[in-house]
């Protein structure tokens, strides 16, 4: 019986594993593999933000949404200020960005409000 195709070539044993520096390039390349689709079940621990500029965990909310409202409002004029000195297209956009900061500050007074609501 003749066969259409030949017989697939011979493939000789070679070992991946000739010399220690491809063994060690194997296992490498394992340790990738696992890493990237075997994550460990444990997650590595979070990253510590810095501790330079921190908010005290005790400050209440009020004192907070005030301190907010006092920096948007100061982001806001220095913005507008600003403003004053650039031409049209870069004028535009940083009008743009008082204006954001403005809608910022209003929440945060509506949220002060809220909180003590005047009589």
């Amino acid at each position: 019986m003749c066969k259409p195709t030949p017989n697939p070539p011979q493939s000789d044993d070679v070992s991946p594993y000739d010399s220690l520096d491809s063994r060690k390039l194997h296992e490498a390349a394992d340790r990738a593999l696992d890493h990237y689709l075997n994550p460990a079940k444990d997650p590595a621990p979070s990253h510590k933000p810095s501790t330079m500029f921190v908010i005290a965990p005790d400050i209440n909310t009020e004192t907070l949404l005030a301190h907010a409202c006092e920096s948007l409002a100061s982001a806001s004029i220095m913005a507008s200020d600003l403003a004053g000195f650039l031409q049209s297209p870069h004028r535009n956009a940083l009008l743009g960005i008082a204006q954001i900061i403005m809608l910022g500050e209003l929440a945060v007074n509506r949220a002060l409000d809220n909180l003590d609501p005047q009589e």
